[in-house]
């Protein structure tokens, strides 16, 4: 992966959701649908100083599949793919 987080902080992509559709049958277009909230990690920052100046690990790895919040994290377009760069603390779970 050519980019690399700093820190604690983490690289997800976004896993696509499928076509929505009401019970109606009705399809959902591309603007009107919230963008998923679970992704796979990426790459990984080698984790947070602590006060004492060691390095605290981040208890994710590449490949995890993860739940993060709707707001959380900063989104970046890398070779046409969008990712988020987002905190260890943005993560709320790991499926």
């Amino acid at each position: 992966m050519a980019i690399q987080p700093l820190g604690d902080r983490i690289l997800v992509e976004r896993l696509d959701e499928d076509e929505q559709t009401t019970s109606g049958g009705i399809i959902i277009p591309d603007t009107a649908k919230e963008k998923p909230s679970e992704g796979v990690v990426k790459a990984v920052g080698p984790g947070a100083r602590a006060d004492d100046g060691e390095r605290r690990s981040v208890d994710l790895s590449e490949g995890d599949k993860v739940l993060f919040g709707k707001f959380a994290g900063t989104e970046v377009t890398y070779d046409g793919t969008e990712y988020l760069i987002m905190r260890e603390d943005d993560i709320l779970a790991i499926i």
